[in-house]
């Protein structure tokens, strides 16, 4: 098997590279320390993206007709290393690039497809995900916020919680029940939702991850056109289930917890740890958890490549990068020691960071299930 980038992807990484160096300004890490959903990144994030994508760069893999290059999806993979390595300064609008649009190409009319695509192509696209509920968090099919048609119309009413970027948004991917005798899985609908309609309000839940990053998403006879919806009345859970196949692997956690992982080593040799045989140990385990997600991860880039169907690879991969990212984050406050307690140090700003990994996109024991039942064959219960 080759593991070796062809001399052509080489040289892209080395140009983006030098872009990225180019963009960030000289107070990035200070920016970035606010997290994706502060003021401050999201400001800078639409005004990188859309030089990104003045250079073919930010939707290349997608097809020509709809803003992209038909590049290989190890092409967007090199962009999604570079990217979390250095913080992501894509902000939100990497979840537009990465599962948003393809989700929209796979399903979108040719309207949605006309009206979304360029938008996010351009760099002009900031995308929310609206699944969660207070009684319906790790079990989305649970959810209850309902969407009744009347007329041209859906008239949503409901509430969302811990949606993340919902203060810079322009669209959210909006999960509801369409058919209120329904339960489970059956009778559910994505809806595009633009988030300035009236009835829908924002409540900011604070939260020690970063600024503006969470809220609560309130929606009181919200009408949002019939043609907003994705796909197939009620039949919305394919959609989901395939927009999330894209969204567990589609940030690069391993790529960040290596750079992580050799900046601690850095200071580890700094403090005159480095050379303690404990140590050392939990740097080799720490290193072993980030090469094992980048390999899973690339499997799945390997399927996709190949223009196969989702596998339970995705969840596979998905836990893989958070307990690489935890690794590397108990080792940073193992080396800080009392240090790590003071706000904004390093070991305390990756600790708070990493802390929401293991939730997002569904929790860690919610992807076990997946791999468990899909990849194991092992019953429900």
């Amino acid at each position: 098997m080759e593991f070796a980038w062809s001399p052509e992807d080489l040289a892209f990484r080395e140009d983006l590279r030098a872009f990225i160096e180019a963009e960030l300004p000289a107070d990035w890490e200070e920016i970035s320390k606010g997290g994706p959903g502060s003021d401050a990144q999201a400001a800078f994030s639409r005004r990188f993206c859309a030089k990104l994508a003045e250079k073919g760069w930010l939707t290349q893999h997608w097809p020509v007709e709809f803003g992209g290059q038909g590049a290989s999806p190890w092409r967007h993979a090199i962009v999604g290393e570079e990217m979390w390595s250095r913080g992501e300064p894509r902000g939100q609008q990497y979840m537009a690039v990465n599962w948003v649009g393809p989700t929209i190409l796979q399903y979108g009319t040719e309207a949605q497809k006309e009206r979304h695509l360029p938008l996010i192509s351009s760099g002009n696209g900031m995308w929310c995900q609206g699944f969660s509920e207070p009684e319906a968090g790790s079990d989305l099919a649970s959810l209850r916020t309902l969407a009744v048609r009347d007329g041209e119309d859906y008239v949503v009413n409901g509430s969302k919680i811990w949606t993340s970027y919902v203060a810079h948004a322009d669209y959210c991917f909006l999960v509801v029940r369409t058919d209120p005798a329904s339960d489970g899985r059956r009778g559910i609908s994505v809806l595009l939702c633009p988030v300035d309609l009236p009835g829908i309000e924002l409540r900011e839940i604070p939260a020690v991850i970063g600024d503006r990053y969470f809220h609560e998403v309130f929606f009181r006879d919200v009408r949002v056109p019939a043609t907003s919806r994705l796909g197939p009345e009620h039949e919305g859970w394919a959609v989901v289930t395939y927009a999330l196949s894209y969204e567990r692997v589609g940030a690069a956690r391993y790529a960040r917890a290596a750079l992580a992982l050799d900046q601690l080593a850095e200071e580890a040799k700094r403090r005159g740890s480095l050379g303690d045989p404990a140590i050392q140990e939990r740097f080799g385990r720490a290193l072993a958890a980030v090469e094992a997600a980048r390999l899973l991860t690339y499997k799945v880039i390997d399927v996709r490549a190949h223009g196969q169907p989702p596998t339970a690879d995705t969840s596979l991969a998905r836990v893989a990068q958070t307990d690489a990212e935890r690794s590397v984050a108990n080792l940073g406050m193992e080396i800080y020691g009392a240090d790590a307690l003071a706000y904004g140090s390093w070991a305390e700003v990756y600790f708070r960071m990493v802390m929401w990994s293991g939730v997002a996109v569904g929790t860690t024991e919610v992807n076990l299930n997946l791999v468990a039942s899909r990849m194991l064959g092992l019953p429900r219960e």
